[in-house]
């Protein structure tokens, strides 16, 4: 049994600390929402609100232990209350509040929480992306889940079509994140390039994380990764006709990739240094476009 948007009114508080999270952490994400009824907002915002609650465990921790301890508490917050349909407890922080009120509204399964949170896990450690598909389960079960999750918001629980779409663009829309946020992940020690396509340039982890490492063997890997992305975005805009049409707001996002990516191909581009920005009135005219687009399909 699902609740309604009057009984989820009691959240407020929370839903407008997700929004605010959002705003803030993921702008693509968060400006892409707007194109989606503006009932429905709140619950996007509570689904990638908990996506970066998730994704920086490791900011605020020294150690991986009370990562996996925190990354438990969700784990078991998500068994003892979607699985006995509870309504959300206003002593719970609002992340948690707006998501368990999201889950129960529209009755979605928990698996794909649990898969994102067990993905996670990889981030607390400094172990290398040990290869492609690697990367591509992972990129599938923190991101493509994530446009799967926000589809079924849009039409309400039921069945929005696009599973290819979703699982190709969270593919291409994560790979573009981890390339954007090269410079930082180096800097802590993570490395998400796959060892595999590392090895075809020469480099391995230490190769990579030295400052003073062979750039022209980082850029060809780096081109392998831009080219993965971008094979993956064209499938899933070759499949957006799949997507029932009042749920394409959730693939907006996507979007976004392609200047991102065309960014960091620029003469300046510096992989290590640079921090790769497209103008928010770019991100949101090509917004605007893609949704009128996308209605026709």
């Amino acid at each position: 049994m699902t609740t309604s948007m009057k009984d989820d009114a009691a959240f407020a508080t929370a839903f407008a600390h997700c929004e605010a999270l959002v705003r803030e952490a993921d702008p693509d994400r968060y400006w892409a929402a707007f194109f989606a009824p503006a009932g429905l907002r709140p619950y996007l915002f509570a689904l990638y609100a908990f996506s970066q609650e998730i994704a920086r465990v490791r900011e605020s921790i020294s150690a991986p232990l009370p990562g996996e301890i925190r990354l438990q508490w969700w784990r078991d917050l998500l068994d003892s209350h979607v699985q006995a349909n509870t309504q959300p407890d206003d002593a719970q922080p609002p992340v948690a509040q707006a998501l368990l009120a999201t889950i129960r509204r529209f009755g979605l399964p928990a698996q794909p929480f649990h898969d994102l949170i067990d993905a996670r896990v990889f981030d607390l450690y400094d172990d290398p992306m040990p290869s492609v598909a690697d990367l591509e389960g992972y990129c599938g079960e923190t991101s493509s889940a994530l446009f799967r999750l926000a589809s079924l918001v849009l039409v309400e629980g039921r069945e929005p079509g696009g599973a290819d779409t979703a699982g190709h663009g969270g593919v291409a829309f994560a790979i573009t994140g981890l390339l954007r946020a090269l410079p930082w992940h180096l800097r802590r020690g993570q490395v998400f390039v796959p060892a595999d396509i590392a090895a075809r340039h020469g480099l391995d982890r230490e190769a990579l994380l030295s400052p003073a490492g062979d750039d022209a063997a980082l850029g060809g890997a780096l081109a392998d990764m831009r080219a993965l992305a971008r094979d993956h975005l064209a499938k899933a805009l070759a499949s957006m006709s799949d997507v029932a049409p009042e749920a394409r707001a959730a693939m907006l996002p996507l979007v976004s990739v392609p200047a991102y990516l065309a960014e960091m191909e620029k003469r300046d581009y510096n992989p290590r240094r640079s921090v790769v920005e497209v103008p928010q009135w770019r991100r949101l005219w090509s917004l605007w476009r893609a949704s009128r687009r996308w209605q026709n399909l």
